[in-house]
């Protein structure tokens, strides 16, 4: 299996002069002048006294430098540490400090809102903006920043060029990465990702993902996501296509002026994106009296169906192979209608610690309510009596798995069993094409009085199918389970429901969720909640802040 790096050097040689990192209407990179930022970086490093194994800390918004920053420490055998840039100060001074991170690439917006007496491992923090020098702890990393220009003449006098690009490929089982999964400021769970971790991730993609230079992609999720990271930078690099990053999280006008103009062939992206998709622009017309008349016609049905699928991928720039969702499940009413009008969707299942996949189907042997099969580089199995009918807990093996925790060991323990699989907290099953379906975390499973499990996130998909919920949290109440919901506040106004109407509408729907219930799982009532419930990066909601 050759080495992602490899990969890396073969395409920054081939694309020499395409465009690979762009923002939206802002800076643009080609490979040729990727590689020769790379090799400046690579220079200033030396100067300033960092090591082969030194932890280089990269916190920003997404941006064509930020994925300089990377590939120049993770080529330099730095180890990279992805923070996301919406944690809290204090969170990103412990975990830069945490770290051990002797460099610190942010924004200079950022950099204000840090303390750098809380990092006092910290030599030196540079500017994404401009790769300037925003704070140095020493004159020797001041001077070497000086001095990059005359230091990178000196070691290419006859100009840099695709000759002298040479990555390391040595490093398949050294640790690469650290990507924290949490922002807390006590036991925070740094997961240490090894090369061959990434390479697994990457080879499997080309494998099944197809791409190719001059593919184009938009970049919506985090880039200090493991999933982000992966899947809208890495892997694309990797083939030779073309990035473009819009920032901090798009408005939905930027987003489809972007991908107007930059025509993607992938989309990756979490399920809540295209559920409001559908409610927004879809159900909409669904609705409509005269379409809900034609959808029921053999024949035509299918003409409509077209005609919708058509005005959604033409949304999306209109050259779209594959709507690629990962991160939690999709709402089953929304795939139910995804299936009907044939959107060539597909939803993976993945984490942090396994780089992060786990298991993928291409749209067109996609299994509906499944999160795909297997992906050849990893092993998967449920610990229970019977894995395709009876729940258990996912658990997984493979190269693409995480070392473990770093600095944490009772953390990395309870993460292993004894016979070497994660613990992934997932909970699921399993059939016997290798396809997994889950049920939902661990964590989250509630068990009734009468010894039955029930699964909140099965009820919470009901609840969000109904018109007037945006989005519902489902809590355990002794002796009842109630329903904390969002409520789509214009909706019920433009029907003219206010005041204690909204409660009545709200028993309503409790009512008509709770027929397709069983008896022991049944809903008490709704709550309502007046904002947004908080959220991860991947958009899944901070579930232990709602009881």
């Amino acid at each position: 299996m050759k080495h992602y790096l490899t990969r890396l050097e073969e395409s920054v040689r081939d694309n020499w002069d395409r465009l690979c990192l762009c923002n939206f209407k802002g800076e643009e990179f080609t490979f040729g002048q990727f590689a020769t930022q790379v090799a400046r970086l690579h220079v200033f490093f030396e100067a300033a006294g960092i090591r082969k194994g030194d932890k280089i800390a990269v916190c920003a918004k997404n941006s064509a430098r930020w994925g300089l920053a990377f590939f120049a420490a993770d080529t330099y055998e730095a180890v990279v540490v992805p923070i996301l840039c919406d944690f809290h100060p204090d969170s990103v001074n412990h975990l830069v400090d945490h770290s051990e991170a002797v460099l610190l690439f942010t924004d200079n917006d950022l950099w204000k809102k840090y303390d750098a007496s809380r990092m006092p491992l910290l030599k030196a923090v540079i500017s994404t903006t401009d790769f300037s020098l925003l704070y140095s702890a020493d004159e020797e990393v001041r001077k070497a920043m000086e001095q990059t220009d005359e230091l990178f003449e000196a070691r290419y006098p006859e100009g840099f060029s695709a000759k002298d690009v040479h990555y390391p490929t040595h490093t398949a089982q050294e640790l690469a990465i650290i990507n924290y999964t949490s922002g807390t400021t006590s036991d925070p769970k740094g997961v240490m990702i090894r090369y061959e971790c990434i390479t697994s991730n990457v080879q499997y993609a080309i494998d099944n993902v197809h791409c190719e230079p001059g593919y184009t992609m938009v970049s919506m999720l985090p880039m200090a996501h493991m999933y982000g990271m992966m899947f809208e930078f890495i892997y694309p690099m990797c083939c030779g296509a073309t990035v473009y990053y819009l920032g901090k999280t798009p408005t939905p006008t930027l987003l489809l002026a972007a991908m107007a103009q930059v025509k993607p062939y992938l989309v990756v992206t979490v399920p809540l994106v295209m559920e409001k998709i559908f409610k927004t622009k879809i159900q909409p017309v669904l609705n409509k009296p005269a379409v809900k008349v034609l959808t029921r016609i053999p024949g035509i049905n299918q003409l409509v169906f077209k005609k919708i699928r058509t005005a959604i991928n033409q949304a999306f720039g209109g050259n779209i192979f594959e709507y690629i969702m990962g991160g939690a499940a999709l709402n089953p009413d929304v795939e139910k209608w995804f299936r009907k009008i044939k959107l060539p969707y597909t939803v993976g299942y993945g984490m942090t610690e396994a780089a992060p996949l786990m298991a993928y189907s291409d749209w067109r042997t996609f299994v509906p309510k499944s999160c795909g099969r297997v992906i050849d580089r990893a092993e998967v199995r449920i610990d229970s009596e019977d894995p395709q009918h009876v729940v258990g807990e996912i658990q997984a093996r493979g190269m693409n798995l995480m070392s473990g925790y770093f600095k944490n060991e009772e953390a990395t323990k309870a993460a292993f069993t004894e016979d070497g699989w994660m613990n992934t907290g997932d909970l699921g099953i399993i059939d016997a094409e290798g396809n997994i379906f889950i049920k939902g975390r661990s964590k989250n499973l509630i068990l009734s009085s009468n010894g039955q499990n029930i699964y909140p996130e099965e009820i919470e998909a009901l609840l969000n199918n109904q018109s007037y919920v945006v989005e519902s949290v489902v809590v355990d109440r002794k002796p009842a389970l109630v329903a904390l919901v969002y409520p789509d506040a214009d909706k019920l106004k433009a029907d003219g429901i206010q005041g204690e109407a909204v409660m009545t509408k709200m028993d309503e729907i409790v009512q008509l969720v709770n027929r397709n219930l069983p008896l022991y799982s049944k809903l008490a009532k709704i709550e309502l909640v007046e904002e947004p419930f908080i959220k991860t990066p991947k958009m899944s909601i901070k579930r232990y802040l709602y009881k």
